[in-house]
């Protein structure tokens, strides 16, 4: 997935956006990051591993070794791409297989959900269905279950427990347009004691994932620059701080929290390393998964900084997501108020249908949309090759528009056996809406 395309589909108004993993190559070729090895580049071999210390590669199971002794474990992900998150369970399968006990910060979820998870890992008789519609997946993550369903079932089947570490979003929204001091008492508890706000080197990585091509973000202004940097700086410093509390309170001596979020948090260990590394005096390693690049008449193979990660595990270039996406962004609604569109990514199936800036989403297939959770649940029964009908408010009237969901790229299918949440009831008669 391009860079543009990327965050056409992540960002939202009112929030600062997660910064997932994909192959970005200037991202991964800059000199920051740790000074022992942000001058120089290692190989990274197609399903193989890179120890970026001393550039082997290495296998899992030796990846696991080497983490004896490491009790924070970042691991990168690209949320709509499932060689990622198949990444992460081998991660967690050969740590525990190493006898750690395994602990898992998640992104998807606020410390303020933390019941929902205690309550997966706690009772084998609820199912998948009442997990995610009590948990409010939908609204809390928006991704499709089934990129993260196989880590969940391995979590409860082997008793791994799992956490949430975000902030809640009105507390991001808070530190983007207003800043810190606006938060509640109980929101800063969330939070170090110190924020780190002025890293050149962390700046100058943020501004690397907007490129010239992201006509949303590329040539944005220095107030807005540094309000969705504030806000990322939170975001990070949640995230680390919320998993090394939870290792706190409940790891022995043998426990690793392994976190798993975008990799935009993780990269050249600028992100929530950075931010937690003053509290916590533990051992700490990245692993970041990079799409490699073919190499004709040869191993596929690429370069990246050696301080990028302390591991890269190579995977195939990406192309399209497994689970369909319209390609547009939108506004956070407030109570009573449509979802305004503020991008269309180029060459997405609302571009091919005409959707415009400034578009206000009435309906998808007769489903109104006056919450994203309801959006997001209807679109996690869609696939590649459905149609969806749009009913939109453009300039005071009301249009129709039919998307067809189309791949550019060919792909494997995903699986079929895997639980699908039940769509919301449509009225009989369909009409249109989006995300």
């Amino acid at each position: 997935m391009s860079r543009s395309a990327f965050f056409a589909l992540a960002l939202t108004a009112t929030l600062a956006f997660p910064l997932a993993a994909f192959a970005d190559d200037h991202a991964a070729h800059l000199a920051i990051g740790d000074p022992a090895r942000k001058d120089r580049t290692v190989g990274v071999v197609l399903d193989g591993i890179t120890d970026s210390a001393t550039g082997d590669t290495i296998s899992v199971a030796e990846l696991a070794a080497r983490l004896d002794g490491v009790r924070l474990l970042f691991v990168g992900e690209s949320h709509v791409d499932m060689e990622f998150h198949r990444v992460q369970l081998r991660v967690l399968q050969e740590l525990q297989r190493r006898g750690r006990t395994v602990m898992v910060g998640l992104e998807m979820y606020p410390v303020t959900e933390q019941q929902w998870l205690d309550r997966w890992y706690g009772n084998r008789k609820l199912t998948e269905e009442q997990f995610l519609t009590e948990s409010r997946w939908y609204k809390n993550w928006g991704y499709h279950w089934n990129y993260y369903r196989d880590i969940f079932l391995f979590a409860r089947e082997h008793q791994v427990r799992m956490f949430g570490v975000n902030l809640p979003r009105g507390a991001v929204s808070t530190i983007r347009s207003k800043g810190f001091d606006s938060l509640t008492v109980a929101q800063r508890a969330m939070l170090p004691p110190r924020i780190d706000l002025e890293n050149e080197e962390h700046k100058r990585l943020f501004r690397a994932f907007f490129g010239d091509e992201d006509a949303l973000h590329g040539n944005m202004p220095e107030a807005m620059f540094n309000g969705m940097f504030r806000a990322q700086c939170g975001w990070d410093a949640a995230m680390g701080w919320n998993a090394v509390q939870a290792l706190k309170k409940y790891g022995d001596e043998k426990a690793i929290m392994v976190v798993l979020i975008g990799s935009g948090h993780v990269a050249y260990g600028l992100g929530a390393e950075r931010q937690v590394k003053p509290f916590f005096d533990g051992r700490i390693a990245s692993v970041i998964p990079y799409a490699v690049a073919d190499e004709p008449g040869g191993k596929p193979t690429s370069h990246i900084q050696a301080s990028y990660a302390n591991f890269a595990w190579g995977l195939p270039a990406s192309t399209d997501p497994i689970y369909p996406s319209a390609g547009i962004s939108t506004t956070e609604a407030k109570s009573g108020t449509r979802y305004k569109v503020i991008n269309v990514g180029e060459g997405t199936p609302a571009a091919a249908a005409g959707v415009k800036m400034g578009d206000e989403i009435v309906a998808v297939d007769g489903v109104l949309v006056e919450e994203k959770e309801t959006f997001n649940r209807y679109m996690s029964t869609k696939r590649w090759g459905d149609d969806l009908a749009y009913r939109l408010m453009r300039s005071g009237q009301e249009i129709e528009l039919t998307l067809h969901l189309r791949r550019k790229h060919s792909q494997p299918e995903p699986d079929s056996t895997a639980a699908a949440p039940q769509a919301p009831q449509a009225p009989a008669k369909p009409a249109g809406g989006s995300k």
